[in-house]
């Protein structure tokens, strides 16, 4: 049975800036015996060649089809849902890019779509802008819900923060698109081309990898070098089928033989 994995990355591959040890030689040796990958993120704000280039400058090279993303996913389900449509966007790189590559309009005025995404340039006029178009009938998306990391000095908020402040004053919930909504759970694996059966998930987060592979019926390893720690696991009903310390010391053929 062939098997390929869907990759989450930052507490995967890197920290921040900087590559987590092992991960360039576990990239290099899936593209040396073939095995399908895609790094999925939940991050809208990059491009797939943002991201390109951004592992690059740490010694891993990979191609644009090698990245999935929330705004490629959340594209393509608003094609799905509503081909041809429009959107007002809180948002930046990333998702208006994937937007327009999926023939979508970007408004100003009566959107089918207000759409959230990362950004730094959010204004309140821009949220109260989009709280009056979801009361006039504009349906609220979330490229993901991910929450703010409560740090000092943390420039980005998360966009639950953002989410939370329309739902509360539009009454109106968000749908989430991005990990750990089948959504685009489902999307990346179809995109490898892949069974339910065939798909591996390594990620560092209880909450969205993790579940969302368990829902899907993934096989899911959690590796311990990102924000979930060993002593969180017995918090959850649910649990990864392998628990690995980073990428630099999974044993690839223990994981490929995994059910």
């Amino acid at each position: 049975m062939k098997k390929g994995f869907l990759i989450d990355m930052d507490g995967v591959i890197y920290s921040g800036d900087t590559m987590i040890e092992g991960a360039d030689k576990f990239i290099a040796t899936l593209q040396k015996e073939n095995i399908p990958f895609l790094f999925m993120t939940n991050n809208s704000q990059r491009t797939p060649l943002d991201t390109v280039n951004k592992v690059s400058r740490m010694g891993i090279n990979i191609t644009e089809e090698n990245v999935y993303t929330s705004a490629m996913a959340t594209a393509w389900f608003l094609s799905f849902m509503n081909p041809k449509g429009t959107a007002y966007v809180l948002g930046e790189g990333g998702l208006i890019t994937s937007l327009h590559q999926q023939g979508y309009t970007l408004v100003n005025q009566n959107p089918d779509f207000v759409v959230v995404g990362e950004g730094r340039n959010f204004t309140l006029e821009m949220v109260s802008n989009a709280v009056d178009m979801i009361l006039s009938g504009s349906k609220l998306i979330a490229t993901n819900l991910d929450p703010s990391p409560k740090k000092k000095g943390w420039s980005n908020l998360g966009i639950k923060a953002i989410v939370s402040m329309i739902e509360e004053a539009t009454g109106k919930k968000a749908f989430s698109v991005g990990k750990p909504s089948p959504v685009m759970m489902r999307a990346a694996r179809k995109t490898l081309g892949l069974e339910a059966r065939e798909t591996i998930i390594i990620g560092d987060t209880m909450d969205t990898d993790i579940l969302g592979g368990v829902q899907l019926g993934y096989t899911t390893i959690l590796t311990l070098s990102g924000v979930s720690k060993r002593g969180v696991l017995d918090d959850y009903p649910f649990k990864p089928d392998l628990v690995i310390d980073s990428v630099a010391t999974l044993n690839l053929k223990e994981a490929l033989e995994l059910q």
